[in-house]
């Protein structure tokens, strides 16, 4: 072990444009949501490797002597990140005792966790026992990158523990971030634990959590933009539950039934993305105008209605943009729709009771409400001092 204590954090992930129509090679622009997941990790010596999931009330302790046993005869190709060991990823699933198709939160936690720490620590010696606290500010399943914060995390604190990245040294702020290099390993090392929660991901959350910022993605490329300012918003969870394969599903029947109709509409979906695109520039390499705020305004109507017509809007989601627009704000859907969560912009100048009126509008719809923000930093090396009280209390008693 290279480190005796770390504590990190990754942003979640919302999609400012582009849902949908993304899956028919249109552009979409994905975001960092600065609600932030918390990893504290603690080198220990008892010859046990130990996970608290503190959102989910779950512990667990495993020997290292009975992890060591999982690791396949050959672990050379462990340390491949082009896919998945087979071996490996079977024996989890029948150690953890899921089938591939029936995992839920825990499970899938378990999964990324012990992957990316057998893989990570396999080689000569030992496996290094150590405990790991977890805390999230993100709902899960909410389609807001909560699995690909927590890969992002394990990735950092783990592959620091094993020297792998070093340690950053920390800014006036008591917090760091590592060099380029570092973070295309941290990247590749959470994507792993993407696959062994989703399968088959895009990559975009766990890309979201490693760089922060806006995120460009276009037919399997992801484009990180430079300089792109920091918008204040509203996030609302409707607690709609929906299931996104059958949306996805469901926009492509759409597609195929009326193309003359949907063809100009994803059209439309990815001008709005690369408008907002243009607009976020603007905004960088000027100074930044009540016009640039109207602009974006616009969008988010256009592409709410588009998404409407996609089929993808629901009741829940309806009822939020009228709240919002009842108090001159502006809403759409965020992710798959069907339910699920929106986005409200907050102009710089938006008054706090206009703010605090409004969440206490949608609360009272039922809905959870958060004010946050978009575009803020990706992964994060922390000192104690730098980390939001409430986590810090809960991390420190593990």
């Amino acid at each position: 072990m290279h480190v005796k204590e770390c504590i990190v954090s990754a942003p979640g992930k919302a999609i400012l444009h582009g849902e949908h129509a993304v899956v028919h090679g249109k552009v979409a622009l994905a975001v960092s949501l600065n609600l932030r997941t918390y990893l504290r990790l603690r080198a220990t010596s008892n010859g046990k490797v130990c996970i608290n999931l503190l959102n989910i009330d779950t512990f667990l302790s495993w020997d290292v002597k009975e992890l060591q046993q999982l690791l396949p005869d050959s672990v050379a190709d462990l340390k491949s990140l082009n896919k998945l060991n087979a071996e490996l990823v079977t024996r989890l699933h029948d150690f953890v005792g899921v089938s591939n198709g029936n995992l839920d939160t825990r499970s899938m936690a378990i999964l990324a966790f012990l992957y990316i720490y057998l893989c990570v620590f396999a080689g000569p010696g030992d496996l290094p026992s150590l405990t790991v606290a977890l805390w999230s500010e993100l709902p899960t399943g909410a389609g807001l990158g909560s699995s690909a914060a927590f890969s992002v995390c394990l990735a950092a604190a783990l592959l620091s523990a094993s020297g792998d990245v070093p340690c950053p040294p920390a800014n006036q702020e008591d917090t760091a971030r590592w060099g380029e290099d570092d973070l295309q390993l941290i990247n590749r090392w959470a994507f792993q634990g993407e696959r062994m929660i989703h399968g088959n991901p895009s990559g975009v959350d766990n890309a979201v959590g490693t760089w922060g910022g806006i995120l460009r993605y276009h037919s399997g490329e992801i484009t990180p933009l430079s300089r792109v300012p920091v918008l204040r918003i509203l996030l609302t969870n409707t607690k709609v539950p929906r299931s996104t394969k059958v949306l996805v599903a469901g926009v492509k029947d759409k597609i195929n039934k009326f193309p003359s109709v949907m063809t100009p509409v994803l059209e439309s979906v990815d001008a709005v993305s690369c408008t907002c695109e243009q607009t976020l520039s603007d905004m960088t390499s000027a100074s930044c105008t009540a016009e640039h705020y109207s602009v974006l305004e616009e969008l988010i109507d256009i592409n709410q209605h588009h998404l409407v017509v996609m089929g993808v809007g629901h009741p829940a989601l309806d009822r939020l943009c009228r709240v919002t627009l009842a108090r001159g704000l502006h809403s759409k859907l965020t992710g798959a729709g069907g339910g699920g969560c929106g986005i409200t912009l907050l102009r710089p100048d938006t008054e706090s009771s206009v703010v605090q009126s409004t969440i206490e509008d949608l609360r009272g719809c039922g809905y959870d409400c958060w004010e946050t923000s978009l575009g803020g930093p990706g992964v994060q090396h922390h000192t104690a001092a730098s980390v939001k009280q409430e986590a810090l209390e809960l991390l420190l008693q593990y």
